[in-house]
């Protein structure tokens, strides 16, 4: 087999196996939007072909459910959690990266070893915190907890070690203070990491279903993810009604991920500006 023979045969095997990976990951999206189009009968029969079932499973989402009440709930857990996330962990990164001390190192250590305790381990004493503190039902519960995220201190680290030190020497010599050194350098210098850290925070808080699932017991606190699996464990579930929802709560993560993929991609590449 000669050279170029050879280096078209392997380049047609990786976008063979690259596309069959693509529709691996298409599929299920796929699936999704067809199955909203079709009864239950037929998506139970594994028809693949668009129905003309769409308009009574969105009757029926709609019925069946306070869209826009779930919707708001959802959008505030992510919004607040996600903004107060990237303030915390960022502050965090920025200190550990910044700021020299003997006890640094062993403090970032134990940070990193809260990556290890699932979160089954502390989900009842935090309950325990929760209902002592009189939160349980709210969002607040479901925020606080995610504000200080050892994943997103450690990525915030790691992306504080390309800042260039100049910078913050420079600006001390200026005269600058700590808090306008993070805020008018620091922050616009990183933009790409924080672009990167909110797609990561945020599609995190709005498929959150585990712990709302326990703190929130009312359905006017209930968010979307809640509202879907409420749905789909029903005695005889309407998969294209379940269907209608798992699109809505899918639109606003795919818009979030499109609108900042460029900037997402930078930052998770440790780009600088």
């Amino acid at each position: 087999m000669s050279p170029l023979l050879a280096r078209r045969t392997a380049s047609a095997l990786r976008y063979l196996l690259l596309s069959f990976a693509a529709f691996l990951s298409v599929f299920p999206f796929f699936w999704m939007v067809i199955g909203a189009t079709n009864t239950t009968a037929d998506i139970n029969k594994g028809k693949v072909s668009l129905g003309s079932a769409l308009w009574d499973n969105v009757n029926g989402f709609f019925t069946a459910v306070d869209v826009p009440l779930i919707l708001w709930n959802s959008t505030k857990i992510a919004i607040f959690g996600t903004a107060l996330t990237m303030l915390v962990s960022s502050l965090a990164g920025y200190g550990f990266e910044m700021f020299r001390s003997k006890l640094r190192e062993r403090i970032y250590t134990v940070v990193l070893l809260t990556l290890m305790v699932p979160f089954a381990a502390i989900m009842i004493p935090l309950f325990m915190l929760m209902a002592s503190s009189g939160l349980i039902n709210t969002h607040i519960a479901i925020i606080l907890p995610t504000i200080a995220s050892a994943f997103i201190i450690f990525y915030f680290r790691q992306a504080s070690k390309a800042f260039p030190r100049e910078l913050h020497d420079a600006a001390k010599i200026d005269g600058l203070k700590e808090w306008q050194i993070f805020l008018f350098i620091y922050v616009p210098v990183m933009r790409s990491t924080y672009a990167a850290a909110f797609v990561i925070v945020f599609m995190m808080n709005w498929n959150n279903y585990l712990w709302p699932l326990i703190v929130l017991q009312s359905n006017e606190t209930k968010t979307i993810t809640l509202a879907i699996a409420s749905l789909s464990s029903a005695y005889y579930p309407d998969y294209g009604t379940v269907m209608i929802g798992t699109i809505l709560a899918t639109l606003p993560t795919l818009f979030v991920f499109f609108a900042m993929q460029r900037q997402f991609v930078q930052g998770m590449l440790g780009s600088v500006k």
